[in-house]
């Protein structure tokens, strides 16, 4: 299994509004395209005004189709066209759980 951790940095205070656009419809298409979350967090402290996502797959390729299956949607563009105005940044992070590691 890998776990796709996503780091978005924000414009500051810009978080409430993304995940007020993100909630309902857009959540919706993303977890039936890439599966169940393991969540999705906000910064309090350190580095602030950051939304991170953590998605888990089976493997790289797991993860490959269905991504390449989110950019496809239609639906899904009018998420990113609303949400990129918001964005300074975007980290992502491949990480390999450990075999005794159960989600």
């Amino acid at each position: 299994m890998i776990v796709d951790h996503r780091t978005y940095t924000l414009r500051p205070g810009a978080v409430p509004d993304l995940m007020k656009i993100y909630d309902g419809k857009y959540r919706e298409i993303q977890s039936s395209i890439l599966g169940k979350p393991i969540g999705w967090f906000y910064t309090e402290f350190g580095p602030l005004n950051q939304w991170i996502h953590l998605w888990a797959y089976e493997d790289f390729a797991d993860r490959e189709r269905r991504r390449k299956q989110l950019v496809a949607n239609s639906e899904w563009g009018g998420y990113i066209a609303q949400a990129r105005p918001l964005m300074v940044s975007q980290e992502n992070k491949l990480l390999i759980a450990a075999p005794f590691t159960k989600l």
